[in-house]
């Protein structure tokens, strides 16, 4: 059983799942641990990877046109069971839908990073926050004019609005 942290609690898991996924290929990065990896990919100028797989190449056709992309990606050693979490910078739990932590019932990441080169299916990106092997979910353009929302707020301490 994984070491939990005052304030985390966790749950038991469906047996089940509701549907299924395609790995895409997998992301490559310097970080082999997870205390080595950036709280986020905003914290790095690493270059790193992301190998897609022969049979998806295709599907990069015009990807250069983006300078900036949106991945997503499967934190596969990452805790699916915490419903309240401990972050190490915080006196007390959070519930996991208002982190950014990769626990999470569905450990499905996010982050936007720099569109730096291509080389047939190897794209070289700027901004992301994972381990070296993890598994490729989607990449997407990212449009500054739809995908930014500057008057967006996050209050750490959850007060803001009533529950």
């Amino acid at each position: 059983m994984p070491e939990r942290r005052p304030g985390e609690t966790a749950i038991t898991l469906p047996p089940d799942f509701d549907a299924g996924l395609h790995f895409i290929g997998r992301v490559r990065t310097p970080w082999n641990r997870r205390e080595e990896c950036p709280k986020n990919g905003r914290g790095t100028d690493a270059v790193c990877r992301l190998e897609v797989a022969t049979l998806y190449a295709p599907a990069l056709q015009n990807i250069e046109g983006a300078s900036h992309l949106i991945v997503l990606y499967w934190m596969d050693r990452a805790a699916r069971d915490l419903v309240l979490q401990q972050p190490r910078h915080a006196d007390g739990s959070r519930g996991t839908f208002s982190l950014r932590s990769p626990a999470r019932p569905n450990p499905i990441a996010l982050s936007v990073v720099e569109l730096v080169a291509r080389d047939g299916a190897s794209l070289s990106v700027r901004g992301l926050d994972c381990l070296d092997g993890t598994p490729l979910l989607d990449i997407k353009p990212y449009y500054a004019s739809t995908d930014s929302w500057p008057e967006a707020t996050v209050d750490r301490a959850g007060t803001a609005r009533d529950a």
